[in-house]
């Protein structure tokens, strides 16, 4: 994996725009990859959880990547991409598609579809993909986020398949929002690039040894994010930020502010099943962000 200064630094959780007809918007994407990259960025994560990548075909991902490419985003530097499939088979088809691309590397959820999976089951599905995979396997972040997936990628799992499949996991994104989990991530597994996926617990972490954080926020305000992640330092704006994400439904939420702080309305444009936010948390949402904003640094 690339890095510039052997930590992993700030990724952009990618927004995906698309059209009134829920088609992604390409050349809206390439100019936000470039808008996030030149605003402190170090890369960005396509078809993650902001980016509504479970949406997200194989087609989508290959014209996708076509068109950064065409852009001149540099893959094996600048982007990584999520993947999040309940079959091997489909998950295989999506990492290989990365791959071959060359993206720096890969975002990895479990299995989603069945619930109240052990560490045996979890540990068995991604082995059977590593295995899969073969030698092409390498830069695998876990990602942890049973909120989304009722599934947990926990430390003993991540132990297992660092024995068995050496070398192919390189990090894991922790977003359960539990400091505990990423305390003993950091204890058990501090090798490898831990990742906070809360910004409100990012700088305490960064502090604690994390390498960084995938993140959604990037997609609005990347330059507060920048001095968190190079020194964990603290931003009160930066947490009041994220309280006013969550208090709508979140990836509507983060696209809705894309659309404000650009002045570009069709950023609302989400994918089936979700719904836009309405008018009226459109407004109560972009006060609170330019109030939050105008608050004063830490």
């Amino acid at each position: 994996m690339t890095k510039t200064d052997g930590r992993f630094g700030l990724s952009v959780a990618l927004a995906t725009p698309m059209t009134a007809s829920g088609a992604i918007d390409f050349p809206r994407l390439v100019q936000h990859a470039r808008r996030c990259i030149d605003g402190g960025c170090n890369s960005v994560t396509l078809f993650g959880t902001t980016g509504e990548g479970a949406s997200v075909g194989i087609a989508g991902r290959l014209m996708a990547y076509g068109a950064l490419k065409g852009a001149g985003f540099d893959f094996r530097k600048q982007v990584l991409s999520g993947v999040a499939a309940s079959s091997v088979h489909e998950a295989m088809d999506q990492c290989r598609v990365a791959y071959d691309a060359d993206c720096r590397g890969i975002l990895l959820a479990p299995s989603f579809y069945f619930k109240g999976q052990d560490d045996d089951g979890v540990y068995g599905w991604f082995a059977k993909l590593f295995d899969a995979l073969g030698s092409s396997a390498r830069d695998m972040i876990l990602y942890h986020i049973p909120s989304v997936t009722g599934v947990a990628v926990s430390p003993a799992v991540i132990a297992r398949l660092r024995k068995s499949h050496p070398g192919v996991v390189i990090g894991v994104k922790d977003s359960s929002g539990e400091k505990a989990n990423t305390e003993t991530l950091l204890a058990e597994h501090g090798d490898l690039a831990i990742l906070v996926g809360d910004e409100r617990q990012l700088a305490n972490a960064v502090r604690k040894g994390a390498q960084g954080t995938i993140c959604g926020v990037a997609n609005i305000c990347p330059e507060l994010l920048v001095p968190v992640v190079a020194e964990g330092r603290d931003d009160p704006r930066l947490n009041a930020v994220v309280d006013a994400l969550v208090a709508y439904p979140v990836i509507p939420a983060v696209k809705a502010l894309i659309g404000h702080v650009t002045g570009d309305a069709a950023w609302r444009n989400v994918r089936s099943p979700l719904m836009p936010i309405g008018d009226a948390d459109m407004a109560a949402l972009g006060a609170a962000y330019d109030r939050a904003r105008g608050a004063k640094a830490a």
